[in-house]
C-alpha cells in the first residue's frame, strides 16, 4: 500500500498520490478528459460538451492537463486560427480509469442519494 500520510511540508510535495491525483480527479478535469474521449475537439466544443464550465475555469484546466502531459494543444494557422485539444497516450490510460469510475458513479448514484436522504432524516 502507498502511503498516504504527509507529516510535513516534504512528505506533501514529494507524494506521488497527492501530486498526481491533485491534478486529475476534480469535476473539471475528468469532464474534460471524458470529452476528449473519442478525439481531438476545439475549445468551443469542449466548453459545449461540458456545458457548465466557464471559459476562465476551462482554460486554467486544460493548461494544467497540458503541463503535466495528458493532452497536447495543437495551433492551426488561419484564417481563422484553430486550437485543437487531444488526449496524449497518457491521457488515454487516464480517460480508462476515470472511465470506470463515471459508469461506477452512474451505476450507484440511486444507492448514494437515498443514504443522503436517510442520513439528512437522521439528522432532523
Amino acid at each position: 500500500m502507498l502511503k498516504v500520510t504527509a507529516d510535513s511540508k516534504i512528505d506533501v510535495d514529494n507524494c506521488p498520490v497527492r501530486q498526481v491525483l491533485a491534478k486529475v480527479s476534480g469535476k473539471w478535469q475528468v469532464l474534460i478528459v471524458l470529452a476528449l474521449r473519442d478525439g481531438a475537439l476545439r475549445f468551443g466544443q469542449i466548453k459545449r460538451e461540458i456545458g457548465d464550465v466557464t471559459q476562465r475555469v476551462l482554460t486554467e484546466n486544460l493548461r494544467n492537463l497540458e503541463r503535466d502531459g495528458y493532452l497536447t494543444r495543437e495551433v492551426v494557422p488561419g484564417p481563422p486560427i484553430e486550437v485543437h485539444y487531444e488526449l496524449t497516450d497518457l491521457g488515454m490510460e487516464l480517460k480508462e480509469l476515470q472511465k470506470a469510475m463515471v459508469v461506477w458513479a452512474d451505476r450507484n448514484h440511486p444507492v448514494v442519494r437515498d443514504n443522503r436522504a436517510a442520513y439528512d432524516q437522521r439528522q432532523t
